[in-house]
């Protein structure tokens, strides 16, 4: 919500995440707010551990190269 607030256009929003519709987008914009807080409380939080820096395989970088 804070980047529609700010001003981010809902279409560039869903390509950031990956909806092939804004119409999916917008489902989890109007879902129920005690539906979003149930569903978070059921995750178990998120081991910030980095293993090291992330290395792009030769593949990745042959095309991004070829991009």
């Amino acid at each position: 919500m804070e980047l529609l607030q700010a001003g981010v256009d809902l279409s560039v929003i869903a390509l950031w995440l990956g909806h092939e519709s804004i119409l999916t987008t917008q489902t989890y914009l109007h879902a129920h707010i005690a539906l979003k807080t149930a569903a978070l409380a059921k995750l178990q939080p998120h081991n910030l551990k980095r293993h090291g820096r992330f290395e792009p395989e030769d593949r990745l970088l042959a095309f991004l190269d070829a991009l």
